[in-house]
């Protein structure tokens, strides 16, 4: 047999090996994942005051820890590495860069607050780390042609505060309006979103600041009061919605209250604040409320309620914190799952902006999470809810909110 032969039929059973053989995909990873874990980092308040939320931080924990025990993310084991910025944006910035650089965390993954992430949104950005799903509903989160590494998932304030100045304009068209909001991004984007919807329709006789460093907001209250408002809109964050909602009581105050959903936790502010203090405050939500006699049945609550006595039995089971958490951890959990053994920074961010109409169990019906390349607002719908003094009553419609301009 000829040598050209000989190497003829050697390159045709190469070939017929190489077809019957399957291809194995090539894994590939970079910093913070491999065969047998995914490094995810975390910010939140454990002190300061935004320590209320930190229930959010430990219940993505324990959630993490329910996923590992149940074998992880395709075989690999998620450790979760969380924190304190002491609600302090230079804080978060520190604690950013300790993550990346020290720790070398795949992503980031629900840091607190608009104003924490904003400083370190460029950061990230520039050194193409994901900022995932990021626990502010800023409008400014949906830009994926300016940050394309940057992902919020709440609906924005603007729109929800859209929904409320709607309300307020059907249901109270004789309204003085008192505005608080907290004196930075956060507080700023729920005070354009209310006012263009109110559209000098009505009148704001009050809009008063306030410092996340102030120890209370009880002179604010004072001079919302003074003012003549009768319908309170409160954009505050935890600590000081519970002060807003105590002192307007004590002083007799007795407005139309919405509170901005972020801060509607029975458990974590109607409590502290007083149950008796918060009944009547209007709020929107897209969360079932744990404490609704109405989900006693619902498979999502129990599920939710036996992850709780086996996983966080020191959690309060009456605060929408840890129905925060719980609901938007298997988020990352999906994503993470989508990416199979790319685990790559650029595919996480691909993955995450291919979610199609996914529920989870807490989500109120009818609430889904998708995204695309060009729309990274996960989340666009809600409901409005009234609170009985015993636990957050929805009523109307689902409403499907688009985001609002920068």
């Amino acid at each position: 047999m000829s040598c050209n032969r000989m190497g003829l039929l050697a390159a045709l059973a190469l070939g017929l090996l190489l077809t019957a053989s399957p291809v194995v995909a090539q894994k590939k990873y970079d910093l913070g994942a491999s065969d047998t874990e995914i490094k995810i980092g975390n910010i939140m308040p454990y002190s300061g005051p935004g320590s209320p939320y930190s229930l959010i931080g430990k219940t993505e924990a324990a959630y993490f820890s329910k996923g590992n025990a149940e074998g992880g993310i395709n075989g690999r084991k998620i450790k979760f590495i969380s924190y304190d910025d002491a609600y302090s944006p230079p804080k978060t910035f520190e604690q950013a860069r300790k993550l990346v650089e020290s720790d070398q965390v795949l992503l980031l993954f629900q840091v607190l607050g608009t104003a924490h992430n904003t400083t370190i949104q460029k950061y990230m950005n520039e050194n193409k780390v994901p900022q995932l799903f990021i626990a502010s509903g800023a409008t400014k989160w949906n830009d994926p042609q300016r940050f394309p590494w940057t992902m919020a998932l709440i609906p924005s304030y603007q729109s929800e505060a859209q929904v409320y100045a709607k309300h307020v304009l059907a249901n109270h068209p004789d309204g003085k309006i008192g505005i608080l909001y907290q004196n930075d991004d956060y507080g700023k984007d729920y005070l354009k979103g209310f006012k263009d919807g109110i559209a000098g329709r009505m009148p704001i006789v009050a809009e008063l600041p306030y410092e996340p460093s102030e120890p209370t907001v009880y002179s604010q209250i004072a001079s919302l009061q003074a003012s003549g408002a009768n319908v309170f809109f409160d954009a505050s964050s935890a600590k000081f919605a519970a002060q807003a909602i105590k002192h307007a009581a004590e002083v007799g105050w007795k407005p139309v209250h919405i509170l901005n959903g972020v801060s509607a936790s029975i458990g974590g502010v109607f409590k502290p604040a007083g149950i008796e203090n918060a009944k009547g405050i209007l709020t929107a939500s897209y969360l079932k409320d744990p404490t609704d006699p109405a989900w006693k049945d619902d498979p999502g609550l129990k599920e939710w309620s036996s992850f709780m006595d086996k996983y966080l039995p020191e959690g309060d089971k009456t605060s929408s914190f840890t129905v925060y958490g719980y609901t938007w951890a298997p988020v990352l959990v999906a994503v993470l799952g989508q990416c199979g053994d790319d685990l790559t920074r650029a595919n996480v961010m691909r993955q995450a902006a291919n979610l199609k109409d996914l529920t989870f169990g807490m989500l109120l019906p009818g609430i889904t999470v998708s995204t695309s390349a060009s729309d990274y607002a996960p989340v666009k719908q809600f409901q409005m809810t009234r609170f009985d003094g015993d636990h957050l009553v929805p009523f109307g419609p689902i409403i499907g909110g688009e985001r609002a301009g920068n």
